[in-house]
């Protein structure tokens, strides 16, 4: 299982990014993928996510209007497209996948393999 996040980058408030991770070794069909992300003194947090076992996608209260997650099951690659950035959304971001397809709870304990993080930078 291999999982590379790109698209971080420093953007003014009110902004927009799309994070990809790209996945290999694996198929989205029978896991559940999910976007978490770290800020400098936090905990990881987890804010979005994708089930195989329902097709539902979830978001965190956080992020819920502003962010949206979307899958490529051709291409094997999960995206998460951030509108109306905020300084608080600043955090290293990652990508994880939960082998047995659920996405609750979204913990970081509960995902078995992750990308290697992408800084998010966002400006006021």
């Amino acid at each position: 299982v291999h999982l590379v996040e790109s698209g971080g980058g420093l953007v003014q408030a009110g902004g927009s990014l799309r994070l990809s991770c790209a996945a290999s070794g694996f198929s989205f069909d029978d896991y559940a993928m999910g976007w978490f992300r770290q800020a400098p003194g936090k905990e990881r947090e987890g804010i979005s996510c994708i089930s195989s076992r329902d097709g539902d996608t979830y978001y965190a209260d956080s992020v819920k209007g502003r962010f949206t997650m979307s899958s490529d099951n051709a291409k094997n690659t999960v995206y998460l497209q951030m509108n109306r950035l905020k300084p608080e959304d600043t955090a290293v971001y990652y990508c994880a996948v939960e082998i047995k397809g659920w996405c609750f709870p979204l913990l970081p304990k509960r995902y078995d393999d992750w990308g290697q993080g992408t800084q998010v930078t966002v400006s006021s």
